[in-house]
């Protein structure tokens, strides 16, 4: 998930203007045309990022998948926090008594704000979508919260989140109905599972996670075990 005072520079005849509507700034971080300008805009956001959130959005995502992940993780377990951002999902799981958390984000600015939260033991600024620099089987159980959405990590993500985590571990995450059905998801989630990679746990139900901001914009979180 995105939004707050991004710098989202718009040029016209030499003429650069700073957008900084919540609303643009959504807008601007999803329409980043590369990972390396999605990362520059998530840095320059980092500092409101959490404040403008739940300002002007309720984002609740964090909650919802908190709520799903601690029922099919151990406390004891390697967790690895995919786009961790600033560290919402981090705090929340410390908070249940999760201790082995990794941070993994792209931007490095979300990142140093994650470290302020004092809930992960490291933190790497990787991308979705390209290969992960983390061993085969690295973790007992991965995480990812409003990361594989419009603009941001492909379906393809899901291949190295499958190989970085354990046989019999869990990858906990949400996504939105509509990117599932016509965003490559539907057929990355049978290509896993026809090829013995993982089995769905659960889906839960479409829910509304943004309601001040996006409110017919639905999520859920899907649970799936990995297999081999």
């Amino acid at each position: 998930m995105s939004g707050g005072r991004c710098t989202c520079a718009k040029s016209h005849q030499g003429v650069t203007r700073a957008v900084a509507e919540p609303r643009n700034v959504v807008q601007c971080v999803y329409s980043s045309p590369d990972n390396e300008e999605l990362a520059e805009r998530y840095d320059q956001w980092a500092e409101s990022y959490e404040d403008d959130l739940d300002r002007d959005f309720g984002w609740s995502g964090p909650l919802l998948a908190v709520e799903v992940f601690t029922k099919y993780v151990a406390k004891n377990a390697r967790i690895l926090d995919a786009g961790a951002g600033t560290g919402l999902v981090g705090t929340l799981l410390a908070d249940q008594g999760y201790t082995d958390l990794v941070a993994m984000d792209l931007s490095a600015g979300m990142l140093e704000e994650a470290r302020k939260k004092s809930a992960y033991r490291e933190f790497h600024q990787m991308v979705m979508g390209e290969r992960l620099d983390f061993p085969t089987s690295s973790f007992d159980a991965v995480v990812s919260v409003g990361v594989l959405t419009v603009g941001h990590a492909p379906p393809s993500s899901l291949d190295e989140l499958v190989r970085v985590t354990k046989p019999g571990g869990h990858i906990v995450y949400t996504l939105r109905p509509d990117l599932y059905e016509d965003g490559g998801f539907k057929e990355k989630h049978a290509e896993l599972g026809a090829n013995g990679m993982w089995e769905l746990v659960v889906v839960s139900e479409p829910t509304q996670i943004l309601p001040k901001g996006e409110p017919d914009v639905l999520h859920q979180v899907w649970v799936f075990a990995v297999t081999s």
